[in-house]
Parts: C-alpha cells; sequence; structure tokens
C-alpha cells in the first residue's frame, strides 16, 4: 500500500489493529492459562472479550470504507506476544511471573493506546466522525484495562512478587 495519503495511511493502521487484535485473540488465553494469579486470569479473560467486541469494530470501519480485512500483518504485535511467550516459558517464582504476565500485557496496551490514539486522530482530520467515536471507545476500554492491570500489579502482585527476596 502507497503511503501517499491520511486516508491510506489510516487504512494501514486501521488494518495493522485488526490483525494485531486477532494475535492478541489468540494469546489471551494462553496469558490466561499461565497466570497463577486469579484475579490475573479473571482480567486477561476479561479482556479477551472485550478485544472480541474490538475486532469487530474495526470490521465495521473498514465495512465503512468499503475495503477488504485482509493484507497486513502487525510485527509490533507479534514481537510483544513472542516477548510474553518467553517470559511464560522461563522457569522461576509463579508470583513473579505474574509480575512479568502484567508487564507483557501492559506492554500490549500501551501499543494498543498509541495505535488507536493515532487511528482515531486519522479518523477525525478525514471528518469520519463516526469511526473516531467507534475507535475512541475502543481506546477508552484500553485505557480503562491498562489501569486496572496497574492496580493489581501495584496493590497485590508486585507486592507479593518483592515479598519473594524478603
Amino acid at each position: 500500500m502507497r503511503l501517499d495519503s491520511l486516508e491510506n495511511l489510516f487504512l494501514h493502521e486501521i488494518k495493522d489493529l485488526h490483525n494485531a487484535e486477532k494475535q492478541l485473540i489468540k494469546a489471551l488465553p494462553k496469558m490466561a492459562k499461565a497466570a497463577a494469579s486469579d484475579e490475573l486470569r479473571q482480567l486477561l479473560g476479561e479482556h479477551l472479550e472485550e478485544t472480541k467486541v474490538q475486532l469487530e469494530r474495526l470490521e465495521q470501519v473498514l465495512e465503512k470504507m468499503g475495503k477488504p480485512v485482509r493484507g497486513m500483518h502487525c510485527k509490533g504485535m507479534e514481537g510483544l506476544i513472542e516477548e510474553g511467550d518467553k517470559l511464560m516459558s522461563e522457569e522461576g517464582d509463579e508470583t513473579v511471573k505474574d509480575a512479568g504476565l502484567i508487564g507483557a500485557a501492559q506492554k500490549v496496551e500501551h501499543y494498543e493506546i498509541a495505535s488507536y490514539g493515532c487511528a482515531r486522530t486519522y479518523a477525525e482530520m478525514l471528518g469520519m466522525m463516526d469511526v473516531a467515536e467507534l475507535l475512541q471507545t475502543t481506546l477508552d476500554e484500553e485505557k480503562a484495562a491498562d489501569q486496572k492491570l496497574n492496580q493489581l500489579a501495584m496493590s497485590q502482585i508486585n507486592v507479593q512478587a518483592q515479598e519473594q527476596h524478603a
């Protein structure tokens, strides 16, 4: 795809996000299964359901634009998932590994926050206000997921992981 217009850049971002969400839908169940904490497992499970809806929103955007879904592979998400997979395969204390899982999940959330923020801004600049609203909804969900992960880390998981060395 030629990036010779803001519309093409927007389409590129939407297709990249679409593939990122598809990859995440496959990765989240593995992350939830690897979590020792019931609370973390629940958060990851809730975000899986949210991610499925986010994927549907992206498909709505592509449909509104009259563009096909296929065509992109998100290398950024692929790398973040590979990093998380490596962490899950490490030996160690389950609480410390849960702290690492939260970090891996937050890296994914931050990637998505940046990507959805850019896409929303492009949609606004292109006058696609209904699309911008859809993207803002997802952006808000990604920020909330990051906050929930951070709260769990700071109130429980990281505290418990720190106690492993006390």
